[in-house]
């Protein structure tokens, strides 16, 4: 089987080097051409050149926008041939855009698989991520062998647009979570408590979660160095909005959380990691 993977961003890299580690002849494509210069392997032209020589090709790109792009570009994806070619899209998507990339992909020949992950740049470095996957069965099966390679845990929802609905649910946990530690350090400091105390505290009581055990020294060490960003939980947040709207369904906290993340664009801190909302909360407090 020849892979492609296209998306060199800061998960969308970890998980192409995952996969070479893991002895697979990949094939890579990204916008900017300079972030596959220490790959070591083979970089396409385009997403079509890609797309034209491999069986199973891989995204991660930013949103719905940049899976469009990639697409249906002029030398996008649809224009290679898809013959009973996979796209195994890992791109937090928009639950309407991917109906439209099903679509696109099946007229063409091929299979799309919708396959959000869950997880951040050190669970993908290890191939600890969750992942999951609507999509036909057939495809499934064929492209699972090279799933497993990134994610530990596999979860198959088949029917479209569940995958990404659910891992826009996880991320309403994700952010709060976020928000929420970040939120109450700032107010432990605010009090007097040193900074690793309340840390400590948390982590031994309430605060105790992946999200903290993932954060904590971030936030100890403010090195906001880019794991997942602020952009994007925050496009998330907005994603999925826009399904309680369709569902006409109250959203209490991820509303209000969206509007905190909002706070780091202005303070320009919003391509850093989401844990960069800790020194917006600690700085309003001065």
């Amino acid at each position: 089987m020849k892979i492609g993977f296209i998306g060199l961003g800061y998960l969308g890299k970890t998980m192409a080097k995952r996969l070479i580690s893991e002895g697979v002849d990949l094939t890579v494509w990204n916008r900017t051409t300079i972030k596959a210069s220490d790959m070591g392997t083979k970089v396409a032209d385009s997403p079509m050149a890609l797309a034209d020589n491999m069986d199973i090709i891989f995204m991660n790109l930013f949103d719905s926008f940049a899976v469009r792009s990639v697409l249906f570009n002029e030398n996008g994806i649809l224009k290679a041939n898809l013959e009973g070619k996979i796209i195994v899209d890992t791109t937090t998507n928009h639950f309407n855009d991917v109906l439209d990339f099903y679509q696109a992909i099946k007229e063409k020949g091929g299979f799309y698989l919708e396959s959000p992950v869950l997880g951040s740049v050190i669970p993908a470095s290890q191939g600890n991520l969750v992942v999951l996957v609507s999509g036909e069965r057939y495809a499934y099966e064929k492209a699972l062998p090279y799933i497993e390679k990134i994610g530990r845990t596999i979860f198959y929802l088949e029917k479209a647009t569940l995958a990404t609905k659910m891992k826009l649910i996880n991320n309403l946990i994700l952010g709060t979570f976020m928000a929420a530690i970040s939120e109450a350090v700032a107010f432990g400091e605010c009090i007097g408590v040193d900074k690793k105390n309340v840390l400590d505290i948390l982590s031994s009581g309430a605060g105790n979660s992946g999200v903290m055990n993932a954060k904590k020294e971030k936030i100890l060490n403010e090195d906001f160095s880019t794991h997942f960003s602020s952009a994007l939980i925050y496009k998330d947040l907005h994603y999925l909005q826009d399904l309680a709207k369709s569902m006409r369904r109250p959203l209490f906290l991820g509303s209000t959380v969206k509007e905190m993340f909002t706070l780091t664009f202005k303070e320009n801190l919003e391509a850093l990691d989401f844990s960069a909302l800790y020194r917006v909360l600690k700085n309003m407090g001065r």
